[in-house]
């Protein structure tokens, strides 16, 4: 039996016999205080031979000290070192850049929001089959498909990797605009009327701003925001995506502030940069966070932020599954 466990942002697939140990001891170490309580007192002092052998076993699953008394009764104490010792060994043992980069985003900051939003189609948080396959075929780096030749003529490997960036499809295109979409949406949504792709500001190419706010979001100016959303595996990112998480995201927002230099006298301008497989940039996640705060105020539901990641995350995903069908030369439903 498998099951699907968190530790602060990285979510694993994970094997019962592995979540076993700890479980034991956050629940045998909870009713501690209550078995006092109870027991006769010739029993009190009695070794519990199954404790003892489960935390043997335990430690030489984490290789770590237990945790203290104030945390001991809480699984999550048990089980964060198993699985950074996991991953560790994970990340060691990968067996080329892309595999370590795959597994570097995964584990980033909200690059998991996706697997934690309900399933609700009345508010666009539920994902088709295709979608749910193709995001976890690429999550965990199996195969998505047969080799096969894109239509912009290059080769499309197993596990579809070129499908996310390439130049001359289509889902690249929409991925933007359902990110871009939700940003649009969701400031409005906060009582802050804002345009999309609004005329008069440029950059240094002439191309457009993908919104801006109409009235002030600080400091007295006014916000305006661009969506960026660069390929984790890319070929020209492989080389620092497999070194650091969201290395791709925040080169490109910083890439994005260079193109946008001239609006900054006027404008506050935020790079929304989020990787293909989640990884988000420190200024696109805090931009995030303070817009679901100010919905937070409007609503008064404290969970706005998160819903808010949440729906950019299975929009990014449902993307990702458009750009890769584009890749082939049928028609596909």
């Amino acid at each position: 039996m498998d099951a699907i466990i968190s530790s602060g942002q990285s979510w694993w697939f994970r094997s019962a016999v592995q979540l076993a140990s700890s479980a034991f001891l956050a629940s045998a170490t909870g009713v501690t205080s209550f078995l006092d309580h109870i027991l006769p007192h010739r029993l009190k002092d009695e070794p519990d031979h199954l404790i003892a052998s489960t935390l043997e076993l335990w430690k030489y699953q984490s290789q770590s000290d237990p945790p203290t008394e104030a945390c001991s009764h809480i699984q999550k104490s048990w089980d964060t070192p198993i699985v950074e010792k996991m991953t560790t060994f994970l990340l060691d043992h990968a067996s080329d850049d892309y595999h370590r980069a795959r597994l570097l985003a995964t584990r980033s900051q909200s690059a998991s929001d996706w697997l934690t939003a309900l399933p609700l189609s009345s508010i666009g948080l539920r994902l088709d089959n295709e979608a749910i396959r193709i995001a976890v075929a690429l999550r965990l780096g199996s195969v998505v498909c047969e080799p096969h030749v894109c239509r912009c003529g290059k080769l499309v490997d197993a596990r579809g990797g070129h499908c996310l960036s390439c130049k001359f499809g289509s889902g690249k295109f929409i991925r933007h605009n359902l990110l871009n979409d939700v940003i649009w949406r969701s400031l409005n949504k906060a009582q802050i009327p804002s345009i999309k792709e609004p005329p008069g500001l440029f950059r240094n190419d002439g191309k457009r701003t993908d919104g801006v706010t109409l009235i002030p979001w600080s400091h007295g100016k006014c916000l305006t925001w661009d969506v960026t959303v660069p390929d984790t595996v890319a070929a020209s990112h492989l080389g620092i995506t497999s070194l650091l998480a969201a290395s791709a995201a925040e080169k490109a927002s910083i890439n994005k502030e260079r193109k946008y230099e001239q609006l900054l006298h006027s404008h506050h301008f935020v790079a929304v940069a989020v990787e293909t497989f989640g990884s988000w940039s420190e200024d696109g996640l805090k931009f995030v966070n303070e817009l679901g705060k100010r919905l937070s105020r409007i609503s008064g539901e404290q969970r706005e932020g998160m819903f808010l990641r949440q729906r950019l995350s299975i929009a990014l995903q449902r993307g990702n599954a458009v750009a890769f069908k584009d890749s082939f030369d049928v028609k596909m439903d």
